[in-house]
């Protein structure tokens, strides 16, 4: 079989590689991807693959060229970097979005990663928190790409057995969660989230991950330098920029 040589990028991960275990190859901070040749784009339209919502996932995977690395490990802002990347690397860095009906083009190559306190991750992806309402003691962890599919699953499953609620608060909670008070137990976690955790104390650890977690920076100024800034829409046409056209 003919080996083609294909040009490379190495994208630098929001998390810098703090939260990752040392033995993973995502402890490096950077991954190296390929540029996306005609295979990523059939996957990309590949309609069983869209209705499933796993188009964008399976051509970031099969763009990453260490295939040692275990996708489902990536945290979801580190997976946003290498959706800028992979949307750089298939179809350049302007991105075309309209603002109050005028067509403007991002520059996705202009995107920062969110500044992180490194010395927070010190103890890997383990984040002791007192919550301030209460004593309780507990530790969080930031979502991985499995953790927030098992989420989707879990929260779509209550929902089919109680369509008018919404569990997804407490679901996100529930795997965000570690431990309360040194307690490991899936089943005390759970039962602390429902009958335990003030509404108070819940969204103040939203809070603190929210501030925590490491990302893309996913806003422009539509106005020019010093305007507000809002979010980027990532839409069908991020990876589908003839719809634009």
């Amino acid at each position: 079989m003919s080996k083609f040589s294909l040009p490379t990028e190495s994208v630098e991960l929001p998390s810098k590689g703090l939260l990752y275990p040392e033995s993973s190859p995502l402890s490096k901070g950077t991954i190296e991807m390929k540029y996306m040749t005609a295979r990523e784009e059939d996957i990309l339209t590949n309609q069983n693959y869209i209705q499933a919502g796993t188009a964008l996932d399976r051509a970031i995977k099969s763009l990453i060229v260490d295939k040692s690395i275990n996708y489902d490990d990536l945290l979801v802002g580190d997976k946003n970097a290498l959706m800028i990347a992979a949307r750089i690397l298939a179809y350049g860095k302007d991105y075309p979005v309209y603002w109050d009906g005028k067509p403007i083009t991002v520059d996705l190559s202009t995107l920062e990663n969110v500044e992180i306190d490194e010395e927070r991750f010190k103890g890997g992806n383990n984040i002791e928190l007192k919550l301030p309402n209460t004593d309780n003691v507990v530790t969080i962890k930031l979502l991985s790409h499995s953790d927030q599919t098992n989420i989707e699953k879990e929260v779509e499953g209550k929902q089919k057995l109680d369509p008018d609620s919404d569990f997804t608060n407490s679901t996100r909670l529930k795997h965000i969660i570690t431990s309360i008070n040194g307690d490991k137990e899936i089943a005390t976690i759970r039962d602390f989230v429902d009958n335990g955790l003030t509404v108070n104390d819940g969204r103040w650890i939203r809070e603190e991950y929210s501030q925590l977690q490491p990302d893309v920076k996913l806003t422009y100024r539509p106005d020019g330098p010093g305007s507000e800034e809002v979010p980027i829409p990532i839409g069908i046409g991020f990876f589908y920029p003839s719809l634009y056209t």
